[in-house]
């Protein structure tokens, strides 16, 4: 008689261990799912030159009013601590110098998509959602269009809507900025 093998789940703490131990390095590209190491696909030149038009539309459109972190870890429920593409946070007057940011930190999530596109919105989402975080942008490259995500709950988010190159996107956040989607998406 055969059994399935047994998944171990690491914790946060864990987790940073075998960075101390060397077993992973600072700069692996990895990331910590429901206590899984995950190991995130590379980033092509597409991701990346999204990622920096989002970072700089936000930025500009922003301004001192909220911190923005890019591809920085962010701390949910024990043993998961991803590091989403880009995150509007509230100005705290340590900068997160002392830990990471949490879910109630975060005022807009954003995950630019190309080859990971099922793993953001089947895993990712969910678990940001859990989470409580309040809204998520995930930026679909190869759909040439951005799923809008808000509302949390344990179950997922119960509004979620797509816009396309044509149309303008506001965050719940920051009703008055306005950033069109075509901007985003190149």
């Amino acid at each position: 008689m055969s059994s399935a093998p047994v998944t171990r789940r690491f914790t946060t703490a864990e987790y940073y261990r075998m960075v101390a131990a060397g077993i992973l390095r600072e700069d692996d590209r990895v990331e910590l799912v429901d206590g899984r190491v995950v190991d995130m696909t590379p980033i092509r030149p597409r991701h990346a030159g999204c990622v920096k038009a989002v970072a700089d539309l936000l930025r500009r459109a922003l301004g001192p009013m909220a911190l923005l972190g890019v591809q920085d870890p962010i701390m949910l429920e024990e043993g998961s601590e991803p590091q989403p593409d880009v995150m509007v946070l509230r100005r705290l007057p340590e900068g997160y110098r002392r830990r990471h940011p949490g879910p109630a930190d975060v005022l807009l999530l954003i995950e630019v998509s190309d080859a990971s596109l099922e793993y953001d919105r089947g895993t990712k989402v969910p678990l940001y959602a859990r989470a409580g975080i309040a809204e998520v942008w995930l930026v679909d490259l190869d759909g040439a269009r951005i799923e809008v995500y808000r509302t949390p709950s344990g179950e997922g988010y119960r509004e979620v809507r797509a816009v396309s190159r044509g149309e303008m996107l506001s965050p719940s956040a920051f009703p008055d900025v306005v950033i069109p989607a075509a901007e985003v998406l190149g």
